[in-house]
Protein backbone atom coordinates (compact mmCIF):
# COMPACT_ATOMS: atom_id res chain seq x y z
CA UNK A 1 0.00 0.00 0.00
CA UNK A 2 2.76 2.81 0.92
CA UNK A 3 5.41 3.54 -1.30
CA UNK A 4 8.92 5.14 -0.46
CA UNK A 5 10.07 7.94 -2.28
CA UNK A 6 14.10 7.71 -1.50
CA UNK A 7 17.78 9.24 -2.24
CA UNK A 8 16.11 12.59 -2.76
CA UNK A 9 17.69 13.63 0.49
CA UNK A 10 20.71 12.91 3.11
CA UNK A 11 18.33 13.59 6.38
CA UNK A 12 15.51 14.01 8.13
CA UNK A 13 12.72 15.53 6.18
CA UNK A 14 10.94 18.59 7.66
CA UNK A 15 8.54 19.41 4.91
CA UNK A 16 7.16 18.76 1.91
CA UNK A 17 4.55 20.56 -0.64
CA UNK A 18 2.36 19.89 -3.92
CA UNK A 19 1.60 22.39 -6.80
CA UNK A 20 -1.83 23.45 -8.01
CA UNK A 21 -0.03 23.40 -11.61
CA UNK A 22 -0.90 21.15 -14.27
CA UNK A 23 2.46 19.25 -13.61
CA UNK A 24 1.51 18.27 -9.41
CA UNK A 25 4.64 18.47 -8.48
CA UNK A 26 6.22 17.95 -5.13
CA UNK A 27 8.68 19.45 -3.21
CA UNK A 28 10.63 18.70 0.09
CA UNK A 29 12.98 20.23 2.39
CA UNK A 30 15.35 18.73 4.42
CA UNK A 31 17.84 19.47 7.40
CA UNK A 32 20.88 20.70 5.75
CA UNK A 33 19.10 23.66 3.46
CA UNK A 34 18.28 20.60 0.92
CA UNK A 35 15.60 21.06 -1.24
CA UNK A 36 14.25 18.26 -3.59
CA UNK A 37 11.53 18.19 -6.48
CA UNK A 38 9.82 15.63 -7.43
CA UNK A 39 6.97 14.17 -10.29
CA UNK A 40 3.76 12.66 -9.18
CA UNK A 41 5.50 9.20 -9.61
CA UNK A 42 8.19 9.81 -7.52
CA UNK A 43 10.93 10.69 -9.62
CA UNK A 44 13.55 13.25 -8.85
CA UNK A 45 13.05 15.88 -11.01
CA UNK A 46 15.71 18.55 -9.36
CA UNK A 47 17.86 18.69 -5.74
CA UNK A 48 19.52 22.21 -4.31
CA UNK A 49 21.37 23.12 -1.58
CA UNK A 50 20.53 26.34 -0.33
CA UNK A 51 23.51 28.66 0.78
CA UNK A 52 24.47 28.50 4.37
CA UNK A 53 22.94 24.91 4.80
CA UNK A 54 20.16 26.20 7.36
CA UNK A 55 17.43 23.62 7.70
CA UNK A 56 14.06 23.99 5.33
CA UNK A 57 11.19 24.63 7.55
CA UNK A 58 9.05 25.06 5.08
CA UNK A 59 7.95 24.90 1.18
CA UNK A 60 4.76 26.33 -0.78
CA UNK A 61 3.93 26.96 -4.28
CA UNK A 62 2.59 30.13 -5.64
CA UNK A 63 -1.29 29.05 -6.13
CA UNK A 64 -1.59 31.75 -8.69
CA UNK A 65 1.90 31.54 -9.98
CA UNK A 66 3.33 27.29 -9.86
CA UNK A 67 6.59 28.37 -11.24
CA UNK A 68 7.59 29.92 -8.21
CA UNK A 69 8.28 28.05 -5.01
CA UNK A 70 9.09 29.62 -1.61
CA UNK A 71 11.24 27.95 0.88
CA UNK A 72 11.93 29.08 4.46
CA UNK A 73 15.53 28.20 5.83
CA UNK A 74 17.05 30.42 9.02
CA UNK A 75 16.01 33.59 8.94
CA UNK A 76 15.51 33.80 4.76
CA UNK A 77 12.68 32.59 2.22
CA UNK A 78 14.10 31.61 -1.07
CA UNK A 79 12.12 32.33 -4.43
CA UNK A 80 13.18 29.17 -6.45
CA UNK A 81 11.76 28.19 -9.75
CA UNK A 82 10.69 24.46 -9.99
CA UNK A 83 11.45 24.54 -13.97
CA UNK A 84 14.78 25.43 -13.13
CA UNK A 85 16.56 24.37 -9.53
CA UNK A 86 20.17 25.66 -10.22
CA UNK A 87 19.53 28.66 -7.10
CA UNK A 88 17.34 31.34 -6.02
CA UNK A 89 15.72 33.75 -8.23
CA UNK A 90 15.36 35.80 -5.55
CA UNK A 91 16.16 36.09 -1.31
CA UNK A 92 14.79 37.39 0.89
CA UNK A 93 17.29 37.89 3.66
CA UNK A 94 15.89 38.83 7.67
CA UNK A 95 12.54 37.49 6.34
CA UNK A 96 12.12 36.36 9.63
CA UNK A 97 13.66 38.51 12.71
CA UNK A 98 14.76 35.09 14.01
CA UNK A 99 14.77 31.22 12.47
CA UNK A 100 11.16 30.87 10.21
CA UNK A 101 8.94 28.19 11.08
CA UNK A 102 5.99 28.41 8.41
CA UNK A 103 5.01 29.92 5.56
CA UNK A 104 1.90 30.78 3.97
CA UNK A 105 0.94 32.97 0.74
CA UNK A 106 -2.94 34.12 0.15
CA UNK A 107 -4.56 32.38 -2.64
CA UNK A 108 -4.15 36.12 -5.16
CA UNK A 109 -0.17 35.41 -4.13
CA UNK A 110 0.08 38.79 -3.21
CA UNK A 111 1.14 38.00 0.36
CA UNK A 112 3.56 35.65 2.25
CA UNK A 113 3.11 35.08 5.71
CA UNK A 114 6.34 34.02 7.83
CA UNK A 115 5.96 32.84 11.37
CA UNK A 116 9.05 32.64 13.52
CA UNK A 117 10.82 31.53 16.80
CA UNK A 118 10.35 35.21 18.17
CA UNK A 119 6.54 34.86 18.05
CA UNK A 120 6.45 37.45 15.31
CA UNK A 121 4.39 37.15 11.86
CA UNK A 122 5.47 39.31 9.47
CA UNK A 123 4.10 39.75 5.92
CA UNK A 124 5.70 40.42 2.94
CA UNK A 125 4.58 41.57 -0.12
CA UNK A 126 4.61 39.44 -3.51
CA UNK A 127 6.60 40.06 -5.79
CA UNK A 128 9.47 41.68 -4.15
CA UNK A 129 9.25 40.56 -0.31
CA UNK A 130 8.70 44.10 0.52
CA UNK A 131 7.63 44.03 4.60
CA UNK A 132 4.35 45.57 5.10
CA UNK A 133 3.14 44.45 8.46
CA UNK A 134 4.25 42.91 11.74
CA UNK A 135 1.84 40.91 13.87
CA UNK A 136 3.25 40.46 17.26
CA UNK A 137 0.81 39.36 20.32
CA UNK A 138 1.92 35.75 20.48
CA UNK A 139 4.36 34.94 23.32
CA UNK A 140 6.30 32.22 22.13
CA UNK A 141 7.69 30.76 19.38
CA UNK A 142 4.95 30.89 16.63
CA UNK A 143 4.69 27.68 14.73
CA UNK A 144 2.20 27.93 11.61
CA UNK A 145 0.04 30.53 9.65
CA UNK A 146 -2.49 29.97 7.26
CA UNK A 147 -4.69 32.27 5.34
CA UNK A 148 -8.24 32.06 5.13
CA UNK A 149 -9.65 31.25 1.34
CA UNK A 150 -11.48 33.71 -0.23
CA UNK A 151 -10.30 36.07 2.33
CA UNK A 152 -7.30 36.61 1.21
CA UNK A 153 -6.56 39.80 4.51
CA UNK A 154 -7.34 37.38 7.03
CA UNK A 155 -4.77 35.45 8.69
CA UNK A 156 -4.84 32.62 11.44
CA UNK A 157 -1.29 32.28 13.30
CA UNK A 158 -1.00 29.44 16.30
CA UNK A 159 2.13 28.99 18.67
CA UNK A 160 3.57 27.17 21.36
CA UNK A 161 1.95 29.91 23.91
CA UNK A 162 -1.26 27.61 23.00
CA UNK A 163 -3.23 30.63 21.47
CA UNK A 164 -4.66 30.69 18.71
CA UNK A 165 -5.51 34.14 16.49
CA UNK A 166 -6.99 35.65 13.72
CA UNK A 167 -6.52 39.08 12.43
CA UNK A 168 -7.45 41.41 9.35
CA UNK A 169 -4.39 42.72 8.01
CA UNK A 170 -5.89 46.17 8.02
CA UNK A 171 -4.61 46.13 11.87
CA UNK A 172 -2.29 45.18 14.06
CA UNK A 173 -4.29 43.67 16.85
CA UNK A 174 -5.82 40.03 16.21
CA UNK A 175 -10.17 40.30 15.55
CA UNK A 176 -9.81 37.68 17.65
CA UNK A 177 -7.82 34.87 20.24
CA UNK A 178 -7.97 31.91 21.58
CA UNK A 179 -6.05 30.38 24.55
CA UNK A 180 -6.38 26.51 24.49
CA UNK A 181 -4.98 25.93 27.38
CA UNK A 182 -8.11 27.61 28.92
CA UNK A 183 -10.13 25.34 26.83
CA UNK A 184 -8.06 22.09 28.12
CA UNK A 185 -8.33 23.03 31.75
CA UNK A 186 -12.17 22.96 31.55
CA UNK A 187 -12.44 19.95 29.88
CA UNK A 188 -9.64 18.03 32.18
CA UNK A 189 -11.54 19.22 35.00
CA UNK A 190 -14.52 17.40 34.09
CA UNK A 191 -12.56 14.17 32.76
CA UNK A 192 -9.03 13.79 34.28
CA UNK A 193 -8.76 10.59 35.98
CA UNK A 194 -6.93 10.43 39.61
CA UNK A 195 -3.26 10.31 38.56
CA UNK A 196 -3.26 10.97 34.83
CA UNK A 197 -0.83 13.75 32.69
CA UNK A 198 -1.65 15.87 29.94
CA UNK A 199 0.43 17.56 27.92
CA UNK A 200 -0.24 21.42 27.75
CA UNK A 201 -1.81 22.68 24.45
CA UNK A 202 0.98 23.77 22.46
CA UNK A 203 0.14 24.07 18.58
CA UNK A 204 2.40 22.97 15.77
CA UNK A 205 -0.13 23.28 13.14
CA UNK A 206 -3.22 25.08 11.94
CA UNK A 207 -5.07 24.60 8.98
CA UNK A 208 -8.01 26.25 7.00
CA UNK A 209 -11.07 24.01 5.17
CA UNK A 210 -11.36 25.51 1.56
CA UNK A 211 -14.68 27.53 2.55
CA UNK A 212 -12.62 29.50 4.96
CA UNK A 213 -14.94 29.03 8.06
CA UNK A 214 -13.22 25.45 9.35
CA UNK A 215 -10.32 25.91 11.28
CA UNK A 216 -8.03 23.06 12.70
CA UNK A 217 -5.25 22.94 15.57
CA UNK A 218 -2.90 19.99 15.86
CA UNK A 219 -1.53 20.46 19.23
CA UNK A 220 0.69 18.74 22.01
CA UNK A 221 -2.49 17.52 24.23
CA UNK A 222 -2.79 14.95 21.51
CA UNK A 223 -6.17 16.68 19.96
CA UNK A 224 -7.12 18.26 17.05
CA UNK A 225 -8.71 21.84 18.12
CA UNK A 226 -11.41 22.73 16.04
CA UNK A 227 -13.13 26.40 15.66
CA UNK A 228 -15.64 27.66 13.34
CA UNK A 229 -15.77 31.07 12.26
CA UNK A 230 -19.29 32.87 11.63
CA UNK A 231 -20.37 36.17 9.43
CA UNK A 232 -18.13 39.12 10.38
CA UNK A 233 -15.19 37.04 11.41
CA UNK A 234 -16.56 36.00 14.68
CA UNK A 235 -15.42 32.88 16.58
CA UNK A 236 -19.28 30.81 17.31
CA UNK A 237 -17.75 27.93 18.42
CA UNK A 238 -14.89 25.70 19.53
CA UNK A 239 -14.66 22.20 20.63
CA UNK A 240 -11.81 19.03 19.48
CA UNK A 241 -11.28 15.51 18.34
CA UNK A 242 -8.96 13.55 19.99
CA UNK A 243 -7.04 12.25 17.81
CA UNK A 244 -3.68 10.92 18.48
CA UNK A 245 -2.19 9.11 21.99
CA UNK A 246 0.58 11.33 22.16
CA UNK A 247 1.36 15.27 20.68
CA UNK A 248 -0.51 15.86 17.40
CA UNK A 249 2.08 17.56 14.34
CA UNK A 250 0.06 17.80 12.20
CA UNK A 251 -3.75 18.60 10.60
CA UNK A 252 -4.53 19.66 7.37
CA UNK A 253 -7.79 19.46 5.63
CA UNK A 254 -7.63 17.83 2.19
CA UNK A 255 -9.34 20.32 -0.44
CA UNK A 256 -9.57 17.31 -2.94
CA UNK A 257 -12.25 14.94 -1.27
CA UNK A 258 -16.25 14.89 -1.81
CA UNK A 259 -16.56 17.70 0.78
CA UNK A 260 -14.49 20.46 2.63
CA UNK A 261 -14.26 18.78 6.13
CA UNK A 262 -12.13 15.21 5.46
CA UNK A 263 -9.07 16.27 7.70
CA UNK A 264 -5.73 14.36 8.01
CA UNK A 265 -3.87 14.20 11.06
CA UNK A 266 -0.37 12.74 12.00
CA UNK A 267 1.51 13.03 15.43
CA UNK A 268 4.36 11.78 17.63
CA UNK A 269 2.28 8.30 18.13
CA UNK A 270 3.64 7.59 14.52
CA UNK A 271 -0.23 7.17 13.84
CA UNK A 272 -1.78 9.25 10.33
CA UNK A 273 -5.18 9.48 10.24
CA UNK A 274 -8.12 10.55 8.37
CA UNK A 275 -10.93 12.23 9.92
CA UNK A 276 -14.75 13.36 8.02
CA UNK A 277 -15.53 16.51 10.39
CA UNK A 278 -18.63 16.61 8.10
CA UNK A 279 -21.02 15.43 11.38
CA UNK A 280 -19.24 16.86 14.12
CA UNK A 281 -20.52 19.94 16.24
CA UNK A 282 -18.50 22.14 15.89
CA UNK A 283 -18.85 21.99 11.91
CA UNK A 284 -22.49 20.95 11.60
CA UNK A 285 -25.02 23.55 13.29
CA UNK A 286 -27.76 21.35 12.45
CA UNK A 287 -25.61 18.85 14.63
CA UNK A 288 -25.95 20.69 17.50
CA UNK A 289 -29.29 21.91 17.22
CA UNK A 290 -30.84 18.54 17.54
CA UNK A 291 -28.92 17.84 20.80
CA UNK A 292 -25.71 15.90 19.87
CA UNK A 293 -23.53 18.20 21.39
CA UNK A 294 -22.26 18.33 24.89
CA UNK A 295 -24.08 20.73 27.23
CA UNK A 296 -22.59 24.65 27.10
CA UNK A 297 -20.25 24.95 29.98
CA UNK A 298 -20.53 28.40 31.52
CA UNK A 299 -17.49 30.47 30.25
CA UNK A 300 -15.25 32.28 33.40
CA UNK A 301 -16.27 35.32 34.45
CA UNK A 302 -15.23 38.86 32.76
CA UNK A 303 -13.20 39.77 35.82
CA UNK A 304 -11.01 36.47 36.09
CA UNK A 305 -10.29 36.73 32.16
CA UNK A 306 -9.28 40.22 32.78
CA UNK A 307 -7.02 39.42 35.17
CA UNK A 308 -5.48 35.83 33.55
CA UNK A 309 -4.81 38.05 30.32
CA UNK A 310 -3.25 40.51 32.44
CA UNK A 311 -0.97 37.93 33.64
CA UNK A 312 -0.27 36.18 30.61
CA UNK A 313 0.76 38.95 28.88
CA UNK A 314 4.56 39.29 29.23
CA UNK A 315 5.26 42.64 27.87
CA UNK A 316 2.37 44.54 27.10
CA UNK A 317 3.06 47.99 24.86
CA UNK A 318 0.59 49.62 27.35
CA UNK A 319 -2.30 49.34 30.18
CA UNK A 320 -4.98 51.09 28.22
CA UNK A 321 -4.04 47.98 25.46
CA UNK A 322 -4.06 45.36 28.11
CA UNK A 323 -7.72 46.38 28.81
CA UNK A 324 -8.90 46.51 25.48
CA UNK A 325 -7.31 42.90 24.41
CA UNK A 326 -8.62 41.78 27.89
CA UNK A 327 -12.43 43.05 26.66
CA UNK A 328 -12.26 41.71 23.23
CA UNK A 329 -11.39 38.15 24.99
CA UNK A 330 -14.35 38.46 27.25
CA UNK A 331 -16.41 39.10 24.03
CA UNK A 332 -15.04 36.18 22.11
CA UNK A 333 -15.44 33.80 24.87
CA UNK A 334 -18.84 34.87 25.15
CA UNK A 335 -19.67 34.64 21.68
CA UNK A 336 -17.53 31.05 21.80
CA UNK A 337 -20.75 29.19 22.50
CA UNK A 338 -21.12 25.62 22.85
CA UNK A 339 -17.84 24.15 22.95
CA UNK A 340 -17.83 20.48 21.75
CA UNK A 341 -15.27 18.18 22.44
CA UNK A 342 -15.90 14.65 21.14
CA UNK A 343 -13.98 11.78 21.96
CA UNK A 344 -12.30 9.68 19.34
CA UNK A 345 -15.36 8.99 16.93
CA UNK A 346 -13.01 6.29 14.87
CA UNK A 347 -10.85 7.78 11.96
CA UNK A 348 -12.14 6.76 8.48
CA UNK A 349 -8.96 5.49 7.99
CA UNK A 350 -6.35 4.86 10.29
CA UNK A 351 -2.17 3.98 9.51
CA UNK A 352 -0.12 2.78 11.52
CA UNK A 353 3.30 4.52 10.45
CA UNK A 354 5.64 4.01 12.46
CA UNK A 355 7.72 6.84 13.43
CA UNK A 356 6.78 10.40 14.50
CA UNK A 357 5.42 12.50 12.15
CA UNK A 358 7.21 15.82 10.82
CA UNK A 359 5.13 16.41 7.75
CA UNK A 360 1.78 15.72 5.97
CA UNK A 361 1.06 16.82 2.70
CA UNK A 362 -2.32 15.65 1.20
CA UNK A 363 -2.07 15.33 -3.02
CA UNK A 364 -3.68 14.18 -5.80
CA UNK A 365 -1.11 11.82 -7.30
CA UNK A 366 -1.58 10.21 -10.65
CA UNK A 367 -5.76 10.67 -10.32
CA UNK A 368 -5.39 8.76 -6.22
CA UNK A 369 -6.14 10.86 -3.58
CA UNK A 370 -2.85 10.71 -1.39
CA UNK A 371 -1.16 11.60 1.80
CA UNK A 372 2.85 12.47 1.69
CA UNK A 373 4.63 11.49 4.95
CA UNK A 374 7.66 13.25 5.96
CA UNK A 375 9.23 11.81 9.16
CA UNK A 376 12.90 11.43 11.05
CA UNK A 377 14.25 9.51 7.87
CA UNK A 378 15.51 10.62 4.82
CA UNK A 379 12.79 9.20 2.52
CA UNK A 380 9.05 10.20 1.75
CA UNK A 381 6.31 7.84 2.22
CA UNK A 382 3.17 8.00 0.52
CA UNK A 383 -0.22 6.45 1.51
CA UNK A 384 -3.13 6.04 -0.38
CA UNK A 385 -6.36 7.70 0.78
CA UNK A 386 -8.81 5.59 -1.07
CA UNK A 387 -10.42 3.14 0.87
CA UNK A 388 -12.39 5.47 2.41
Amino acid sequence: MARQWSEGHSSSILCAGASSGPEGLLASGSEGGEVTLWSQEGTIIGRLTLPGEDDCTSVVFAPAAPGQLYVSHGDAVSVLDPRNLKGPMEEFQGAGEEEINALALNETGSALAVADDSGAVRVLEIPGGKLCRTLRRHTNICSSVAFRPNRPNNLLSAGLDMQVMLWGLQKTRPLWTVNLQDVAEEEDDHQQKPGQLFNPPLVHCVSVASCGNIVSCAAEDGRVHIMRIGSGSKLEQQGAVKAHSQGASQAHFVGFLPHPYWLVTGGNDGQVALWDLSKHPVVSPEATAKGTAPPRRKGKSKAKRKEQSRDKAKTPPKASAEKEEAEVEDEEAEAAGAEGVTEKPGAKLSINHGDKVNWLCPAVLKGEPSVVVADQSSSLTVYPLSPL
